[in-house]
């Protein structure tokens, strides 16, 4: 066969493939409730051939991480992580709805269904032999409530989901506030290293990586277990202390992670009783602020631009982490705090902003550690990158995120190695033999992808996303009985809703609508101001666009707001 003959069928087999992705062909997916699952999909193509590559291996990668668990089809976190974890999978799951909407769901239901009666919900949960098995030793992460507001969006609003999602995050709200407020000062904690997922974190000294128990680790506690309970817990795979209990921990440690899982809880508790007008919101909504306030009063330094964690003798653990930008995920931060831990911190060379961005403790203090493996003393993760997308966009600080998901991307691209971990100072990917294929980063990269070059549904608003890049791109997305388009011809953007063509903008922007097409802002996504022209109704519009600025559009553009941009090249 000749060349001319390859390229034929290569390009009838791309055909093909497009009309099987925006056709109502089934993709094979499971549903587990009454309501019908919507079906989605993605396609993405670019002249840019190293971006392809890493985009088709991470779709292969991703792919590979979907497991049955009876019931349940879901994705796991990889990389030799086989179960699925709070602190990972409803994130993960709810960024694969993109390309599986049941996986989506189900990765919320599976943490929902195995909820105790007393509120607490698995750490994790594993399918052996047939059975899921549901551990309650650790709280591993709080990461419910955003992601499984957002799927019921995406399962069509099902009641019955929303009414489930109500009462698990009321009785785990409940729970962490019976149980982990052992000095009643109204400060939420930690009691174990696994509780917050942050494994082997050095700054948690001599502590117990798991803890099972309905009481703090206080001394006292301690000193008072019974040999039964002192036997159960130092013979926990986890823990393997040969019998002696740990004596020196910080614990129970006032978590800044641990009051942000509650106010997550509150805060979707407020937005789910307006819909369900069970006169609830208000309550909720007061519940929350009161949480953020005490962050800002209790953990918030505000000398040090940051907030800080407080071990069991209430007492400042000086440490820098990266656990702010985790409450930026949640939302608990002010705007305020947001930007001034950004500004002096998230930016600083010498803390965060590292050759690959992000170390879990600031690269000049004392505690952190350039370890390997498994290790949140040092190294970035790829969970961390995977976090930095909302945890940005929440707050406007979109310019940021595009420099970090650079980062990220142009390190894969050249290695195709889709790790735990990297090291800080080379960008080098950590253990690629052992870790590749984490679930974290895969995802990671490919929201990425859809936040540079494509296409993000939220709840009700679409964002058509395109950097100012020579290469050429198209991104599709399945969703329903929809598709949506995005297509490059040289500097043009243009975007298309069931092969109508609504509207085209020039490269370097990121444009809103609403899900019929109609636009509702523009956003500076690039960290250099451009001049945009967005054409509309057969009009057309000029930008000039800052980075971090939004324009509103009511029949004419309108700016917004203009969140600040601190970053300086000699950074």
């Amino acid at each position: 066969m000749n060349m001319p003959d390859k390229i034929i069928l290569l390009k009838i087999f791309v055909s093909l493939y497009i009309i099987f992705l925006v056709s109502d062909i089934s993709f094979g997916q499971r549903s587990n409730l009454n309501s019908q699952v919507l079906q989605s999909g993605v396609y993405f193509k670019t002249s840019d051939d190293k971006l392809q590559r890493m985009f088709d291996e991470a779709e292969c990668l991703a792919r590979i991480n979907i497991k049955d668990f009876g019931r349940y089809d879901v994705m796991v976190e990889g990389a030799g992580y086989s179960a699925v974890f709070l602190e990972t999978q409803p994130m993960g799951g709810a960024m694969y709805a993109k390309r599986n909407i049941e996986i989506a769901k189900n990765n919320q239901l599976v943490f929902m269904d195995c909820q105790r009666e007393d509120g607490r919900l698995p750490g994790s949960v594993r399918f052996k032999e047939g059975k899921l098995t549901s551990r309650y030793l650790e709280l591993q992460g709080g990461f419910l409530p955003l992601e499984a507001f957002d799927v019921y969006f995406w399962i069509g609003k099902d009641p019955e989901y929303l009414t489930q999602l109500y009462e698990t995050l009321k009785k785990y709200d409940n729970y962490l506030w019976k149980t982990r407020d052992s000095d009643n000062n109204k400060c939420l904690e930690t009691w174990c290293i696994h509780d917050t997922g942050e494994d082997h974190n050095e700054r948690f000294g001599n502590s117990y990586s798991s803890w099972g128990f309905s009481f703090a680790p206080t001394l006292d506690n301690l000193k008072k277990l019974s040999e039964k309970d002192s036997l159960e817990l130092c013979s926990d795979i986890y823990n393997r202390c040969s019998g002696k209990l740990k004596l020196d921990s910080p614990m129970p440690v006032e978590s800044m992670d641990v009051m942000s899982f509650s106010y997550a809880n509150r805060y979707i508790l407020a937005r789910i009783s307006k819909i369900l007008q069970n006169g609830q919101s208000k309550f909720w909504d007061e519940e929350a602020r009161t949480v953020c306030e005490k962050i800002r009063d209790y953990l918030w330094i505000p000398e040090k631009h940051a907030c800080y964690d407080r071990n069991r003798d209430n007492n400042v653990m000086d440490v820098l982490i990266h656990n702010n930008l985790r409450c930026m995920y949640f939302g608990s931060f002010s705007q305020q705090m947001a930007d001034e831990f950004i500004r002096y911190h998230l930016l600083n060379p010498e803390e965060f902003w590292t050759t690959i961005p992000l170390p879990s403790i600031a690269v000049n203090d004392p505690v952190f550690r350039n370890a390997a493996g498994n290790n949140w003393s040092g190294k970035p993760q790829g969970l961390t990158f995977q976090r930095s997308i909302r945890a940005l966009e929440n707050y406007g600080h979109y310019a940021e995120l595009t420099m970090i998901g650079n980062k990220l991307l142009n390190t894969i691209k050249d290695s195709l190695f889709f790790v735990q971990q990297f090291d800080p100072f080379s960008g080098k990917c950590d253990e690629p033999a052992k870790r590749n294929g984490y679930g974290p980063t895969v995802l990671a990269s490919l929201e990425f992808i859809s936040r540079f070059y494509g296409i993000h549904l939220s709840q009700d608003k679409i964002y058509w996303s395109c950097l100012d890049d020579k290469n050429d791109f198209e991104y599709i997305q399945k969703w329903g009985d929809c598709h949506y388009k995005l297509q490059t011809r040289n500097d043009k953007v243009y975007c298309f809703i069931n092969d109508k063509e609504m509207f085209w903008f020039t490269k370097g922007a990121r444009v809103v609508s609403d899900f019929k097409g109609r636009i509702i802002a523009v956003i500076g996504i690039e960290p250099e101001a451009k001049t945009v022209t967005v054409s509309v109704s057969g009009e057309t519009h000029s930008l000039s666009l800052l980075p971090n600025a939004e324009y509103l559009y009511k029949n004419k553009f309108r700016k917004l707001r203009s969140v600040e941009f601190s970053f300086s090249p000699n950074n």
